[in-house]
């Protein structure tokens, strides 16, 4: 391929298998990435680009939502009278060997819509999974959270709506501190270590204190991990605490009347907004999930409501 001579074939090879990455040669020392996409987007979308590249630095690639868009774009030059150009040098395309561009982030660096987070100076017990969604609430719509120990120690993977508003918690948070006033006295230290995850959408298969959904308040709650996943806690009286979630389960007794959603959120929703409600039957009884946004609406509604009935006369009791 000569620099040299108006355009044409010159400027390709036809014998390599059309790639959607496409690679350009001879461009301007320091070409800018806003360069290469005015010239190449007239033919499609561009999805990646890597300059720099090369030992003069003078190349680089250009990767398109699909082939076909890397085709049209070959074959519009292969029959131009004019070359592809920038800042009036002759660029030389062809299809790239590989079918991606890899820009070798490392682990964790490449931006997603779920966090990897590391608590460092905690044991599991130490943090609930309430405190978790509440620290990170603060930046978004929390999707599903995920915690598990592991040789790193204590972690939870965090799911978000979007890359931008996990970026923008993990700006925020990382190499921070959970407030001290959601921790228990005895943590002096507490530190989030935060990088992405390569999940997309965490597979939660029930909500337990170790895990939450906060889509689908159809999952089963998993008891024995509500009650085994966390140390337990005990009150004054040496009875065990009750975790505490911003999910409800409520156990409608002697059923006279017909218990419908609409009733349902009538009756919860004097304590706050009802964010979702699901009924079902278990057990030959029926039962309802109640999500309100926090922790501390729902222990409102469950201390004024517990034991006590929708209708006169003791029919359908909570």
């Amino acid at each position: 391929m000569s620099s040299s001579g108006g355009g044409g074939g010159q400027q390709f090879r036809y014998t390599q298998t059309p790639s959607k990455v496409l690679h350009l040669r001879n461009l301007p020392w320091e070409c800018a990435e806003e360069e290469l996409v005015e010239l190449c987007k007239p033919f499609g979308r561009i999805v990646n680009t890597k300059s720099g590249v090369g030992a003069n630095r003078n190349q680089a690639f250009v990767e398109f939502t699909d082939v076909n868009q890397a085709i049209s774009m070959v074959s519009y030059f292969a029959s131009s009278s004019e070359p592809a150009q920038i800042r009036g040098k002759t660029v030389y395309i062809q299809y790239s060997n590989r079918q991606e561009i890899i820009n070798n982030k490392s682990p964790g660096e490449t931006a997603g819509n779920v966090l990897l987070v590391t608590i460092e100076g905690v044991q599991a017990s130490d943090v609930t999974i309430d405190v978790i969604h509440m620290v990170f609430s603060a930046f978004g719509y929390v999707h599903k959270i995920a915690t598990f120990e592991k040789a790193a120690g204590f972690q939870a993977l965090i799911q978000y709506t979007d890359a931008a508003t996990a970026s923008a918690a993990r700006e925020a948070l990382d190499g921070r501190s959970i407030p001290s006033y959601l921790l228990p006295e005895h943590v002096t230290s507490c530190c989030l270590r935060i990088s992405f995850s390569a999940h997309k959408d965490l597979n939660i298969k029930f909500q337990s204190n170790r895990s939450r959904d906060y889509n689908n308040p159809y999952l089963p709650i998993n008891y024995s991990a509500m009650d085994g996943a966390l140390q337990p806690a005990f009150g004054a009286d040496g009875r065990k605490l009750e975790a505490q979630g911003n999910v409800l389960l409520a156990s409608i007794e002697n059923m006279q009347y017909a218990v419908t959603v609409d009733v349902l959120h009538t009756v919860f929703s004097a304590f706050g907004t009802v964010q979702k409600i699901a009924i079902f039957e278990k057990n030959g009884g029926t039962q309802s999930l109640i999500q309100y946004p926090d922790v501390t609406t729902a222990a409102v509604a469950k201390e004024a409501l517990e034991g006590h009935c929708i209708y006169d006369g003791g029919y359908c009791t909570w």
